[in-house]
């Protein structure tokens, strides 16, 4: 598939989600989904993979340049032991499929928060990943052991380490794990959850925010075209008013 081309944007979203810059999501529902079909709750981890490269790929054939994705959280570790190794498993096999979409779809690759609990193996393939796709056009983040709080203080830390001793909001903008991206423009939560859950919190600030009940797995093109429509509904005030 080749998403270099503007005639391989679908029709019917209309011309205002080229406004749409950088879209994350915060991927939740997966062991609900799995549990509602009788299947264990690792099961529904393999279908949201699925699903998140799926709709990585509709975004960037809508010329989104950027997505983030909320893979794993600082507080994820508190799960059973049992679905914290599928999931570090799960995070080989996509890892290993990532490399074939780096190659196919033009991806360049990133991956934000302390991914180094996962093990030397797993920080090696990432560091791989990311170097091999760093020219590459559109640029997919994943949250891995990432909290946003956390984040904001190794951001704070480093311009410190400048040598700052009053720090600006650029000072925190420009070490932030996103900051080679544009700024955040929508974040969209599965599951029908209502809550940013620590998750891009200084990126937030302007962002939109869209709640949809469809569970993770079940997220298709149809409730990615909601979710962009919703957006494009949107009146963005930047904490200013909106011209008339």
């Amino acid at each position: 598939m080749n998403l270099n081309h503007r005639e391989n944007v679908p029709g019917g979203i209309g011309q205002s989600e080229s406004r749409l810059a950088h879209i994350a999501f915060i991927m939740d529902g997966n062991g609900r989904w799995a549990q509602k079909r009788g299947m264990p709750r690792e099961y529904g981890h393999v279908q949201g993979a699925k699903t998140m490269f799926d709709i990585a790929t509709l975004v960037f054939k809508r010329q989104i340049p950027c997505m983030t994705i909320y893979a794993f959280s600082t507080e994820n570790w508190s799960r059973p032991q049992k679905e914290i190794e599928a999931l570090t498993s799960l995070l080989h096999e996509y890892i290993k499929k990532a490399r074939r979409i780096m190659e196919e779809d033009n991806v360049r690759f990133r991956f934000i928060g302390d991914y180094s609990r996962f093990g030397d193996k797993v920080a090696a393939m990432i560091e791989d990943l990311v170097r091999d796709s760093a020219g590459n056009r559109w640029m997919l983040n994943t949250a891995l052991n990432y909290g946003g709080r956390d984040e904001i203080v190794r951001a704070a830390n480093k311009a410190l380490a400048e040598g700052k001793t009053m720090l600006t909001e650029e000072d925190i903008s420009r070490h932030l794990d996103t900051a080679p991206c544009p700024p955040l423009d929508l974040i969209v939560r599965t599951a029908g959850e209502m809550r940013l859950s620590n998750f891009l919190l200084w990126q937030a600030a302007y962002a939109e925010f869209y709640a949809t009940p469809a569970l993770w797995p079940d997220f298709d093109e149809a409730e990615l075209e909601k979710a962009i429509a919703a957006f494009s509904q949107r009146k963005r005030r930047f904490g200013g008013l909106v011209n008339k």
